[in-house]
């Protein structure tokens, strides 16, 4: 990426408690395997983050350049190496010198800046359009801690874990604990149901860091998720999640439309999101909606095929607030043309009832076009 920024250096207080998700991938990057390590301390000071190259499926070359670029950033902060993390982001298969930008992180540790999100965000931008930020205050006991996340992703998007490179930084006094099971409850509902093409990175990474530098502010510090006086926390904390998933979702590759999938009527939330899933993923109905065809079979198929219950004979479907479909056959009052209008639109909601049970899930996807193929297609060259 000639003329652009390709490295994040994130320098962190001392005592930062660290917490994550990662990929479920079972060809996961050298990166991912070193936070992985490094996430059981559940301490940071320091975060290095590269783009253009993913440092995947590398081998022992791999593992040399995340070593050497821990070892690094390690001596640039005076920490120890398992308070170091790092994440790649970029094409899979190439070997990375981490020697073209190791020896610039002491100096980018010595001029890291407080307000410099933006530029963070994009410095890990790849095939992005655009960064991806956020920011939430909350309120624990009578202390206001503020939340800020940025984000990358627009392609290989479908969530097995959280997705893409996330950073969420806090200022709140938290356990290392308390932050993880907070961060895996709302990637589950928030990155975890996003999509753009059903295909899982290798390199998905959501770090979450909590400074405690609130606690000087008079914040006493909170040691498990369950806290009442986390409740504040916890939804803004996720509010700031799903804000940045839906961003995700709609800077999609090649996207000319934003969907959301609306499951109801399901028998449990995981039977919910895997129908949502079925649908956000299936190449046929996303080229329809891409075509602004308001092919609610191809939805009855994606239903079907997902491998959860669903009664066929009380199923209905609503494209935004058009009834298409009603209890298992085309709707009386359906309009071709008036859903067609509809399909016009940037955002568009489809809603499905599967008639089983009384379960929901939300999930958010995009269009497949044209452009999405021209840009896998020239991804490398």
């Amino acid at each position: 990426y000639r003329g652009r920024t390709d490295l994040l250096v994130a320098v962190l207080d001392e005592g930062t408690a660290a917490a994550g998700v990662l990929t479920q991938s079972k060809t996961a990057s050298a990166p991912v395997l070193a936070c992985r390590r490094h996430l059981k301390k559940g301490t940071a000071r320091i975060l290095v983050v590269n783009s253009g190259n993913a440092n995947a499926f590398t081998g022992k070359r791999g593992r040399d350049a995340v070593d050497m670029t821990v070892a690094a950033a390690a001596k640039a902060v005076g920490c120890k190496p398992h308070d170091v993390f790092v994440s790649s982001t970029g094409v899979i298969g190439e070997p990375l010198d981490a020697g073209k930008f190791a020896h610039l992180l002491a100096g980018l540790a010595k001029t890291a800046e407080a307000d410099a999100f933006e530029a963070a965000a994009r410095a890990i931008m790849t095939t992005d359009t655009y960064p991806k930020l956020a920011t939430r205050k909350a309120l624990i006991g009578k202390t206001e801690v503020t939340i800020n996340g940025f984000a990358k992703g627009a392609g290989m998007i479908a969530p097995d874990m959280a997705t893409m490179l996330s950073y969420i930084f806090t200022d709140a006094a938290i356990s290392a604990e308390a932050l993880q099971d907070l961060v895996a409850a709302h990637a589950d509902k928030t990155f975890n149901c996003m999509t753009i093409d059903g295909d899982t990175s290798t390199s998905d990474t959501c770090l979450a860091f909590a400074t405690g530098a609130a606690s000087k502010r008079g914040q006493k510090r909170i040691d498990k998720a369950t806290s009442k006086k986390l409740a504040g926390f916890s939804a803004a904390l996720f509010d700031l999640m799903r804000d940045l998933a839906i961003q995700i979702a709609k800077d999609g590759e090649g996207l000319s439309k934003f969907v959301t999938f609306e499951i109801a009527g399901a028998k449990s939330w995981q039977a919910a999101r895997a129908i949502a899933r079925a649908c956000g993923n299936s190449p046929i109905l996303k080229a329809a909606i891409a075509g602004e065809d308001p092919n609610w079979g191809r939805v009855v198929m994606a239903v079907g095929k997902s491998g959860e219950a669903a009664d066929r004979d009380r199923l209905s479907i609503w494209f935004g607030e058009h009834c298409v479909a009603r209890h298992g056959e085309r709707a009386a009052d359906y309009d071709e043309k008036t859903v067609s209008n509809y399909m016009k639109n940037r955002n568009i909601v489809i809603r499905v009832d599967v008639g089983v049970g009384k379960a929901r899930a939300t999930l958010w996807t995009c269009d497949l076009t044209h452009d999405y193929i021209s840009i896998n297609a020239d991804y490398r060259s």
